[in-house]
């Protein structure tokens, strides 16, 4: 496959994207930044700096001025913790054992697996929902196993592992911008009733 047809299998992808899914992830999103809850992201990988990326642009990149900002956490980026846990009791527990520090009733749990069968994916998103999470999966082809477990998903319309993770980046932006137009919005409807 070529650079010319990559890119037009890719447009084909987006175009076959369910939106409705995306705004619902939104929806779940905005109410974690409205009620200060904690949204938690893991994968691994490609998707692993997704996760990271993601994080970064819930903190930085959806900021408004004089708002309250999100509380957004990429559980990738502490390398020693997941080495330790892999190291000491195995690699299905790096991202489980993390959120049992630190994951709250209530709170996100974004879990972001290609084929939707990571077991240490899996393993999280029984974990979170067992403690009251609320869990959302970013996948592709058949959505996997995670698909069934998450309340909510995404599941990119490809068997392309690269086709999956780019469109994985692309809602990840998606929601952000969407995010902090809905902030901006809600800010100057308060601003103007007041």
């Amino acid at each position: 496959m070529n650079v010319q047809q990559y890119l037009g299998s890719l447009f084909g992808v987006l175009e076959q994207l369910p939106s409705r899914d995306i705004v619902r992830l939104h929806d779940v999103l905005f109410d974690a930044w409205r009620t200060g809850r904690t949204i938690f992201i893991a994968g691994n990988g490609g998707s692993a700096s997704t996760a990271s990326h993601f994080a970064n642009d819930l903190n930085k990149g959806a900021n408004v001025p004089n708002q309250p900002r999100f509380r957004a956490i990429a559980l990738t980026d502490n390398v020693p913790l997941m080495t330790a846990w892999a190291n000491d009791a195995s690699y299905d527990r790096v991202f489980l054992e993390q959120l049992a520090n630190l994951l709250r009733p209530g709170d996100v749990f974004m879990a972001i697996s290609g084929s939707g069968n990571s077991p240490n994916i899996i393993a999280a998103v029984q974990w979170a929902n067992e403690a009251g999470a609320i869990t959302i999966a970013l996948t592709g082809g058949m959505g996997g196993r995670l698909c069934t477990l998450a309340d909510y998903s995404v599941v990119v319309p490809s068997g392309r592992m690269e086709q999956i993770e780019d469109v994985h980046l692309i809602v990840a932006h998606a929601l952000c911008t969407s995010l902090r137009a809905t902030i901006v919005a809600r800010t100057r409807a308060t601003v103007a009733t007041s």
